[in-house]
Order: structure tokens, then sequence, then C-alpha cells
């Protein structure tokens, strides 16, 4: 799935990120460092991995959209 980073805070490797509806979905630092990211940057384009649904969705992995 794509979406793209809205917020980031270095000292914690946490953020946020939008889906393409518009949707703010939070990551955590063990899904940002399962992408082997150094600085993510708002507006950059990103592929997540989730699992669950709903209020339940959590992503496991960020990292950068490639093509």
């Amino acid at each position: 799935m794509q979406a793209t980073a809205f917020t980031y805070d270095p000292e914690t490797r946490s953020g946020q990120v939008l889906l393409d509806d518009g949707t703010p979905v939070p990551f955590d630092r063990a899904a940002f460092d399962a992408g082997d990211l150094r600085l993510l940057r708002p507006g950059q384009r990103v592929r997540i991995e989730t699992e669950g649904g709903g209020d339940a969705l959590r992503i496991t992995l960020v990292t950068l959209q490639t093509f």
C-alpha cells in the first residue's frame, strides 16, 4: 500500500502517514526501523505494510516508495 509521509519525529522515530483517501495513520519506532530508513520528510511517498483494519489498522513497515 502507498501513502504520503505527514509527520515524523526523529527523536522517537515515529509519526503519521496519510493514506490516499486522506486518512492519517500513525506508525511507531518498530515500523520505521523495519524499513531501514534514516530520515523521513513530510510529503515523501512511502510504501507501508499494515495489519488489522478499521480502527485497529496498524502499520508494521514504512519504507520509501521506489518505482
